[in-house]
């Protein structure tokens, strides 16, 4: 008897064995991709009554007219001292040396000392503002009236993990959403053809918490950053193998269409399974796309001198720094740029190991801001550039003038940001006399994440997730919106 009951269900399971058989370069992971945008949760989009909600990654009204439309994040895993590149403290150099004369927050109690260190390294002005900063960072000091220098930021807990993730998701306890994962939930993207959050990782090693720095958390996988290597094949399977390439994949996809057309013939007025078929064709988008977006050989010759790449300190950094510039022009939403696992935590030897550091980021930060700003782009990009903490004050091993380094400081410590709605050539905020604690205009974490939500246009307490019966936010109730660093 031929039931039709009975070869629609044979038909289905060809067309998904034949699916789930193939493998042709990028489509899998493209696939794969374009159902978590539609699986995901979002803003909702108009429905029937009795369907469930969905959600995807199309652009979203923001909840008013927001300064910034992106945001490219370098991320200085391990806390670059402030007191030797952003903070001078006279105090610091007069007392060097001498015992500390207050009470120290330690960290690694085992190697304090109540020793003062003195910065090894000058300040001097920079700009039209006469922004101060470390001899180490002489890139930065030709951008000083773009950026905005806070000097006391604070999270207040001293150890990495905690503070990467009160500077990253807003709560010191795992399994929240990134910042990058908040944004393109509540903004969706300006392209179809690249993911809308990608991170941009160090080939050295993946910084503390490793995928946690880029993780959805309880919104759904969507939202999760899209992770770009750091070596070629930046995105694996994005290019099909050689005798599938051209014609031969084309077929397929012809003939996949047809499948996918035969079985919503079948299956009238399912409007959620004609999106779905429809995205599936976005996939061959993204080998084109992505390809050409990491593709550095378009750009001009003064530009890759401009971010370093004719330079070994900073090659590497800086070809990353590019990319994120070229991603965002592309319609990105959010894109971080991550140091290695902890090239900043200088518990030892930083006499060396910070000017190694600098190098290999100062110029292809400072280059970042100022291509963005030549491109008429800085306007609507906020770029940060951060760690989770700061320094002590204080001797940590204290074994001789060339193995001394500083103890973690979370109380009070520096970052900067520009483009955005920034206010450029300021500084913002102050520590104590010696760098330790954050005693005036205090930025907590979740000031800076309620700061950068009101940038985007974005009300911190209606960007909500509803989990179990719960709302969830970024901010939890809290954060000020610091006004007098908007320009």
């Amino acid at each position: 008897m031929n039931r039709p009951d009975i070869q629609q269900a044979d038909w289905r399971g060809t067309r998904r064995h034949f699916l789930a058989t193939q493998s042709m370069g990028m489509l899998p992971l493209a696939v794969s991709w374009l159902l978590q945008r539609e699986e995901a949760w979002g803003k909702p989009l108009p429905q029937r009554p009795e369907m469930a909600p969905r959600y995807d990654l199309t652009p979203k009204q923001p909840h008013f007219r927001p300064r910034a439309a992106a945001m490219i994040s370098l991320w200085m895993q391990g806390g670059p001292s402030h007191l030797d590149l952003f903070d001078p403290k006279p105090e610091l150099q007069k007392y060097d040396g001498k015992t500390y004369p207050g009470e120290v927050k330690y960290d690694n109690a085992a190697q304090a000392s109540s020793t003062v260190l003195g910065s090894p390294w000058k300040f001097r002005r920079h700009g039209e503002c006469g922004m101060e900063l470390s001899e180490l960072l002489p890139y930065l000091g030709e951008i000083a009236d773009d950026i905005c220098l806070i000097r006391s930021t604070k999270t207040g807990v001293n150890n990495h993990g905690q503070s990467i993730r009160a500077l990253n998701c807003g709560h010191i306890l795992p399994g929240r959403p990134v910042l990058g994962s908040w944004i393109t939930y509540g903004l969706g993207c300006e392209t179809d053809e690249l993911p809308a959050y990608m991170a941009l990782i160090d080939p050295g090693q993946l910084p503390v918490l490793g995928v946690e720095n880029w993780s959805n958390g309880y919104l759904p996988s969507l939202f999760q950053g899209t992770v770009v290597r750091p070596r070629e094949p930046r995105i694996l399977n994005l290019a099909p193998p050689a005798e599938l390439a051209g014609r031969p994949q084309r077929n397929y996809l012809e003939f996949v269409e047809k499948l996918n057309q035969n079985h919503l013939a079948r299956h009238t007025g399912e409007t959620d399974l004609e999106a779905r078929i429809a995205t599936y064709a976005l996939a061959a988008k993204m080998q084109t796309a992505a390809l050409e977006a990491l593709d550095l050989s378009r750009e001009t010759a003064a530009t890759k001198k401009m971010y370093g790449l004719d330079n070994p300190a900073c090659r590497e950094f800086g070809q990353r720094c590019l990319i994120a510039r070229r991603l965002i022009e592309r319609g990105v939403r959010f894109v971080q740029v991550f140091t290695e696992n902890q090239r900043w935590d200088h518990h030892n030897r930083i006499r060396s190991g910070l000017p190694s550091a600098c190098k290999k980021v100062d110029q292809p930060s400072a280059a970042l801001v100022k291509d963005l700003k030549q491109r008429g782009l800085l306007e609507s990009t906020i770029v940060h550039w951060g760690g989770e903490m700061g320094r002590l004050p204080v001797i940590q091993n204290d074994a001789g003038p060339q193995k001394v380094g500083r103890d973690h400081n979370t109380h009070g410590f520096s970052m900067w940001v520009a483009g955005g709605g920034f206010r450029g050539g300021m500084v913002y905020g102050r520590t104590d006399d010696f760098g330790h604690h954050a005693v005036e205009d205090v930025v907590n974490h979740y000031d800076y994440h309620a700061t950068l939500l009101h940038l985007f246009g974005l009300d911190g307490e209606k960007l909500v997730f509803t989990q179990n019966n719960r709302r969830r936010s970024l901010l939890e109730g809290k954060g000020r919106v610091v006004k007098e660093i908007i320009a």
